[in-house]
């Protein structure tokens, strides 16, 4: 068997990760095409079936988990060299993985979670799919329920309720449209919601959840939202309550070998208060509009 480029591997840690061919497209460059012809190039390369495919993304067969957990081995020493040689010029590197809607949240007050005083740096990364740290892929990330690995540490950051949302002012002739993301991308329960409850009045999908906020705001139409992200747009009201079945908990998950790193300490500490400070938004009581 003829030697597999290590490119091909980087591909096929992208779409296992994300969860298709939509999601690794928008990381990699790749069109959606190329990269399912490239994994199975890999699939045929190694004699072994990767990815289960459907409608819903590809889902990663025993061979396929297996060899994420190989490459993951190989990436995280990797990283372990680059900080380790970053680390002696004096500057860390923490590695934080949030699903959209906490990097929205952290991006609008980065201020409070990096100041210009700190000397690490912050690499920020989004994706729906779970956050994986058992390798250090991560070493601060969001997750929607308590982790089960023993080796990772955690502490409960409040709850998140979500609502269906449209623009204020918007009226609608008979039943107003849904707006979704795609089937492919809907890895979340909220993002899938539409399609197992609104699916007949679906009219616009987008494959990213910030498009579909976007589409929102712009009142193309009715979509799901978390409340920390309606509640806090003028421009927008909820239509109806609360979808109470979509209310979880979530969690900044660490490894517990690097949990008190100076670094990954403080980070920790500041994500922790910017989401405890913002803890009845997120569990969806409405801020007050009274001066």
């Amino acid at each position: 068997m003829k030697n597999i480029a290590w490119d091909a591997y980087q591909l096929f840690v992208a779409v296992a990760r994300q969860g298709g061919l939509s999601a690794a497209s928008e990381i990699t460059g790749l069109s959606p095409a190329t990269l399912g012809r490239r994994m199975v190039e890999l699939e045929q390369a190694l004699g072994r079936d990767l990815f289960l495919r459907s409608q819903s993304g590809y889902t990663l067969t025993a061979d396929g988990s297996q060899l994420l957990d190989f490459v993951a081995e190989f990436e995280a020493g990797s990283r372990r060299v680059d900080q380790w040689r970053e680390g002696a010029a004096g500057q860390s590197l923490v590695r934080l993985m949030l699903g959209t809607w906490n990097a929205w949240l952290v991006g609008e007050n980065m201020q409070q979670i990096r100041t210009e005083r700190d000397t690490f740096r912050l690499a920020i990364a989004v994706a729906e799919q779970r956050a994986r740290l058992t390798h250090r892929e991560s070493d601060i990330a969001m997750r929607a329920f308590e982790p089960e690995e023993p080796n990772l540490a955690s502490i409960a950051a409040g709850d998140v309720a979500y609502a269906a949302y449209r623009a204020r002012n918007r009226d609608w002739l008979g039943l107003d449209p849904w707006l979704a993301v795609d089937t492919e991308a809907a890895v979340s329960a909220y993002l899938r919601w539409p399609h197992e409850q609104r699916a007949e009045r679906i009219a616009i999908t987008a494959n990213r959840p910030r498009t579909l906020y976007d589409l929102v705001r712009a009142g193309a139409g009715t979509g799901v939202l978390p409340c920390f992200v309606g509640d806090l747009d003028p421009g927008l009201e909820r239509v109806g309550e609360e979808i109470a079945e979509l209310r979880h908990r979530q969690w900044i998950v660490m490894n517990n070998d690097d949990r008190h790193r100076r670094d990954i300490r403080t980070v920790v500490e500041r994500l922790s208060k910017l989401l405890k400070s913002r803890r009845d938004i997120f569990a969806g009581k409405r801020p007050s509009t009274s001066d």
